[in-house]
């Protein structure tokens, strides 16, 4: 059996690598989404990751749908999202106790499950909207029995630190994880963030573990035609020669050691300091089945040590944080 790590203080443990259903419903249709659910549980990945704006909702209802076709909901770790600004209307509503509650009422129908097992936060609380107000809304659905446990979602470490301490103040259900973007591109949550999870045992979930395709050498050769890159900005400007370089000389680094670019860079991803799983999001079974190789498998210090050659640790050759309003280091590109 994979290797499982604790998911924060919560009591449940998880496989290394988090599936990710951001593609469901857009590009990947239900069948094939359904398809990828029931590999991933066979081939030990017990936690699923998705959100409730992904392909506007239809994500949900189409994790809902395969977790209900092969009875296996109580085998995983259910995880989604709330919070993200969309749509019209004034943004603060998005992480006040009202669409907090509501929307949660929306998971949990679209998943067909009567409680979610981690509900996050999928982006910082604004500023004009306290925490106080947004933790009390997560602890009233915790003390209902509809959520298990709580997180969070690309938080700058001191408002993370900032919810922690309001938690234990005011005897609230705390965050006990944080899912922030982390790859060998964009290292710099190794400074701050992750000091701060080891210390107070939360757990981290990275997203985007292989630079949203860069570190695939999906951009090698440019962008291609079909690439979500033409389609979102905030991707677009993620890749950089600087970025490319590095996916460059990584793939020499896995074709030595028996792997292919993409195994590599996950499985430095899965094996770094205080990493609980990195979310993959794959777009088709062969994707993950590609990931799967690596589950258990451990990164040797040799491999680790060339890495941090091509990307000095805690530094950035592209900025993954790029929707961030709060990051402000330095990215060499």
């Amino acid at each position: 059996m994979t290797n499982q790590r604790p998911l924060g203080s919560t009591g449940l443990s998880v496989a290394p690598l988090c599936l990710g259903a951001m593609n469901f419903g857009d590009p990947t249709d239900p069948d094939e989404s359904a398809r990828m659910v029931d590999r991933a549980i066979d081939g030990g990945i017990n936690m699923i990751d998705v959100a409730d704006v992904y392909a506007g909702g239809e994500s949900e209802k189409i994790l809902g749908a395969a977790l209900a076709a092969n009875g296996k909901r109580d085998d995983v770790v259910l995880a989604t999202k709330v919070g993200m600004p969309h749509g019209k209307g004034d943004p603060d509503k998005w992480h006040r106790r009202e669409h907090i509650v509501s929307s949660c009422e929306r998971s949990l129908e679209s998943l067909g499950t009567d409680r979610i097992d981690l509900y996050q936060l999928h982006r910082p609380t604004f500023a004009n909207v306290p925490q106080e107000e947004t933790l009390a809304a997560f602890d009233e659905l915790v003390q209902s029995g509809k959520v298990v446990a709580i997180g969070c979602s690309t938080h700058p470490a001191w408002m993370l630190m900032e919810a922690l301490a309001i938690a234990e103040r005011d005897s609230l259900t705390r965050y006990e994880t944080e899912q922030p973007p982390y790859n060998l591109l964009d290292r710099r949550i190794e400074n701050e963030l992750i000091p701060l999870c080891l210390k107070y045992g939360v757990g981290v979930l990275p997203w985007s573990p292989l630079g949203g395709g860069v570190l695939a050498g999906r951009y090698n050769d440019g962008i291609p035609e079909d690439a979500r890159a033409n389609r979102r900005p905030q991707v677009k400007d993620r890749i950089t020669d600087r970025g490319v370089d590095v996916a460059r000389a990584l793939a020499k680094l896995a074709a030595d050691r028996g792997l292919n670019v993409t195994q590599l860079a996950l499985l430095w991803c899965k094996d770094q300091r205080g990493i609980t799983a990195p979310i993959i999001g794959p777009r088709t079974l062969e994707q993950l089945d590609d990931a799967l190789g690596i589950l258990d498998t451990d990164l040797d210090d040799e491999t680790r040590a060339a890495c941090d050659e091509l990307v000095h640790p805690g530094s950035a050759v592209a900025d993954y944080h790029n929707t961030s309003f709060w990051m402000k280091g330095k990215v060499d590109k």
